[in-house]
């Protein structure tokens, strides 16, 4: 019995003497205090975000997983970036439908190179022969 409560006793003097050695004993602070880790923004502001910034993102942790507020700025971030783009490309589609639709109306040919003659077709007047004017030389 006597040795149980010598553990004890020991025991309740080392988490005594370990727990002071780490709280500092109230003179000095043994432990600094740390900043909490904070977001910094990897995003990049000068260009559009890509795929490796996404997935080089790495979000600090918090007690109890990852912190609202970052994890929130970040989608958002991500999301107006997804805006711009969706916004973008239907802008662009649009330009593209209203360019097709004007070439059909005109009946000018999309794809041809600036400088390229178009090859005549049947019903084209004054258009020069397609074999190459054999008849030039009659």
């Amino acid at each position: 019995m006597r040795v149980f409560w010598f553990l004890l006793l020991t025991m309740v003097v080392v988490v005594t003497a370990v727990t002071l050695a780490v709280v500092g004993g109230g003179g000095s602070a043994v432990l600094q205090d740390v900043e909490p880790e904070r977001f910094t923004d990897p995003l990049p502001t000068s260009r559009p975000v890509g795929r490796a910034d996404v997935e080089a993102l790495r979000l600090p942790m918090a007690a109890r997983g990852y912190r609202m507020a970052d994890v929130d700025e970040a989608l958002s971030r991500l999301g107006a970036e997804l805006a711009e783009r969706d916004a973008r490309i239907a802008e662009l589609e649009s330009a593209l439908a209203g360019a097709q639709a004007a070439a059909v109306s005109t009946g000018t040919d999309l794809f041809k190179q600036p400088g390229e003659d178009r090859p005549a077709e049947p019903g084209d007047r004054g258009a020069a022969p397609a074999d190459g004017g054999e008849e030039a030389g009659r």
